[in-house]
C-alpha cells in the first residue's frame, strides 16, 4: 500500500511576523501508525525540498510519544528534508492521500492548484482523502466530477471555531475551518474542544484537531485494509 503525505510550505503566519507550518503530531502520530503497518509513505509539498514545522507544535505541552520518537528519527527526517514537489506527483502512483494540518495550510494547499487537482484525482478515482485539523482545509476549493464542492453533503470534521479562538488566531487566519466546511454545505460536526474527534464519509476521512491525527490515520488503514480486501 502507497500513500502519499501532503505537507504545506508556508511558513508566515499573517502580518504576525510569526512562523507557522505544519503541526509536528499531526504528521508523526499518522506516519508511524500507518509505517508500522508496512505502509509505504511517500512525502509532498508545493515547493519540494524541507516543509516548514510550526514552532509551536515544538513546545513541550505539545509533545506526545510519536514526536518524540520523530525526533530521534534520523531517517524520517532526511525523508522530510527531499519532499517532492507537489506538480511532479500523480494520484495513480497511491492508494490514498493524507493531509497533516498547522496553519500553513490555510495559507497555500488551500488554494493550490495541484494540490486540488491531486484531491479531486483521487476522489474520482475511488480512493481515500483525509486530512486533519487545519487539513481540511485543503478541499474548500476542490470539486466532484458534476462541478459541485467536493464537501457538500458530506460529514465532515476539522478544527473548531472555538479552538481558534482559543489560540487567539481567529482575526490572523485567512478563513476559519468549521465556517468555510458548513459555507460550502458540509455536514459539519465536532466533539469538545481538544478531544479526538474523525468523521468517515464514503472516501472522505476527516479529524478534528491534533489528538484526532492518529484516529484518523487508524480510520485510514481500516479503510485501506478493507479495499485491499474486496479488490
Amino acid at each position: 500500500m502507497n500513500v502519499l503525505f501532503v505537507l504545506t510550505s508556508h511558513d508566515k503566519l499573517g502580518d504576525t511576523g510569526k512562523k507557522t507550518g505544519f503541526w509536528v503530531e499531526e504528521f508523526a502520530a499518522p506516519y508511524y501508525t500507518l509505517a508500522d503497518e508496512g505502509v509505504n509513505i511517500e512525502l509532498a509539498s508545493p515547493k519540494g525540498g524541507q516543509p516548514p514545522i510550526d514552532p509551536k507544535s515544538t513546545e513541550p505541552d505539545a509533545q506526545t510519544p510519536a514526536t518524540k520518537r520523530f525526533y530521534e528519527d534520523e531517517d524520517l527526517q532526511h525523508k522530510l528534508s527531499r519532499t517532492k514537489k507537489l506538480s511532479e506527483v500523480r494520484a495513480e502512483d497511491y492508494d490514498a492521500v493524507f493531509y497533516p494540518g498547522g496553519h500553513g495550510p490555510l495559507w497555500d494547499l488551500a488554494t493550490d492548484k495541484d494540490s486540488i487537482r491531486l484531491i479531486e484525482a483521487f476522489y474520482s478515482a475511488k480512493k481515500p482523502v483525509a486530512a486533519v485539523c487545519h487539513g481540511p482545509a485543503v478541499l474548500t476549493q476542490a470539486k466532484t466530477e458534476n462541478g459541485e464542492p467536493l464537501v457538500k453533503g458530506k460529514k465532515v470534521a476539522g478544527f473548531t471555531n472555538s479552538e481558534e479562538e482559543a489560540v487567539q488566531l481567529t482575526n490572523i487566519v485567512p478563513f476559519l475551518v468549521e465556517d468555510k466546511l458548513k459555507e460550502l454545505g458540509g455536514n459539519y460536526s465536532k466533539a469538545a474542544d481538544w478531544q479526538p474527534y474523525v468523521v468517515t464519509d464514503g472516501l472522505l476521512i476527516t479529524g478534528q484537531n491534533p489528538a484526532s491525527s492518529e484516529p484518523a490515520a487508524e480510520a485510514l488503514l481500516k479503510m485501506l485494509r478493507k479495499e485491499r480486501q474486496t479488490a
